[in-house]
């Protein structure tokens, strides 16, 4: 069946599936970079540590696991999907996760998603990494909005997203689940054409 819009599509069909997944330079020497098979070890042990695994109900149990996500990884790109991105520093030694997912061209939208590992954290690495996928997805592939939710627990999850200018809109109520029941989220957002127009992202209020 063809689909009629009353619309264009906000993004072409083939923005990103054309070209190989890239690797993004972010501040501080920071690379982001499409996963290697090599990296299973250390993307497996990074579900143990015990913050990770708090805010990620969805965990690999295996290095084939992880190789097998890895593999969905590389088809998500190629499907116009998803990008998914190890953050490394600059001597390759992986410091933490990104991803853009639920790609919608027609209305021009994704949805960030992010972890850092234990020894990595307090370094604003995840900030770095998210500032520089966003330029990458809103100013040269030309998506329109940027989304991201993380439970209202996650105060570090929300202190980077309100540094990478991802504006707090809501409370999404009983969410999501995690490992000891249901969570509120908090939703953010960062539009192409924010600058100038709302100033600082504001924080959500007290509870």
């Amino acid at each position: 069946m063809t689909r009629e819009f009353s619309t264009e599509p906000a993004l072409p069909a083939g923005a990103i599936a054309g070209s190989p997944q890239p690797e993004l330079a972010a501040d501080g020497g920071l690379v982001l970079r499409p996963w290697d098979d090599a990296d299973a070890p250390v993307f497996l042990a990074a579900y143990q540590d015990p913050a990770i695994r708090r805010w990620h109900t969805r965990r690999p149990a295996s290095e084939d696991a992880v190789r097998a996500w890895f593999e969905g990884y590389r088809r998500d790109w190629e499907g116009e999907r998803g990008g998914h991105w190890a953050i490394a520093a600059a001597d390759g030694e992986v410091l933490g996760r990104i991803a853009l997912r639920g790609m919608d061209f027609d209305d021009g939208l994704a949805v960030c998603a992010y972890w850092v590992l234990p020894a990595a954290r307090g370094a604003r690495v995840a900030s770095r990494a998210l500032r520089a996928l966003s330029a990458w997805a809103l100013d040269d592939i030309g998506f329109h909005r940027l989304e991201l939710d993380h439970s209202t627990r996650n105060e570090a999850s929300c202190r980077v997203a309100l540094a990478s200018g991802y504006a707090w809109e809501g409370t999404k109520r009983s969410a999501a689940v995690h490992d000891d029941g249901r969570h509120d989220m908090h939703l953010h957002a960062r539009v192409r054409d924010d600058a100038g127009r709302f100033g600082p992202p504001k924080a959500p209020s007290a509870s």
